[in-house]
């Protein structure tokens, strides 16, 4: 994929987190998660990266929870976000937009992708969770197809970046569901699987 992109991808060692690593200033190196020409290096453990760097990707990977890729084209600051139930609820959007501002981008100017990932009507939790998550961002409320208790994290990821000032016609959400999609892996179809990555570079 490097090979394909022309830069070196760099990891984190995803947790779970609200905690955002920002890439070191580019004559620094390729930075912590790649060696000098992209060989696996240090990688530190967060759920989301930014940077303004055009001689890397981000990579962040996901089977059931979002991937989110934001770019303000105007500053030229890239970010991607691992945003599962935990990281969502726990700020991880916020505090990757509040990086990335300080890098010099705007929300308004900052488009978002939220990628394939399960959706509200297959995402089952129980009757607790689901009030839980609600009390802190009330749109994840959900029901399954079949009935049962249920979140839907895109509607709150989009609920965050809207609160956050990005514009509504910026935020791409219309991607499938892993659950129902067999191109992708899930974590809830398949239990034991691999994981799929949203990639991103900075033109």
């Amino acid at each position: 994929m490097a090979a394909e992109i022309g830069a070196p991808l760099v990891f984190v060692e995803q947790v779970h987190s609200a905690d955002v690593h920002v890439l070191p200033a580019q004559d620094a190196g390729p930075g912590r998660g790649t060696g000098p020409a992209g060989e696996p290096g240090p990688v530190v453990r967060a759920d989301a990266i930014v940077t303004d760097r055009t001689d890397v990707a981000l990579a962040i990977m996901v089977a059931d929870c979002l991937p989110v890729l934001l770019s303000d084209p105007v500053a030229g600051v890239v970010a991607v976000a691992h945003a599962g139930r935990r990281g969502l609820l726990d700020g991880v959007l916020e505090a990757t937009l509040s990086e990335m501002a300080a890098l010099g981008a705007r929300p308004a100017d900052v488009t978002a992708s939220i990628g394939p990932s399960i959706c509200g009507a297959c995402y089952e939790v129980p009757e607790q969770m689901r009030e839980d998550a609600a009390a802190h961002l009330p749109v994840t409320a959900s029901r399954t197809s079949w009935g049962t208790p249920a979140l839907d994290l895109r509607a709150g990821a989009v609920s965050v970046l809207q609160d956050a000032g990005v514009p509504a016609e910026a935020i791409d959400a219309d991607h499938p569901c892993t659950l129902e999609d067999e191109r992708f892996f899930s974590y809830r179809r398949s239990a034991v699987t691999g994981r799929f990555a949203g990639v991103l570079r900075r033109g």
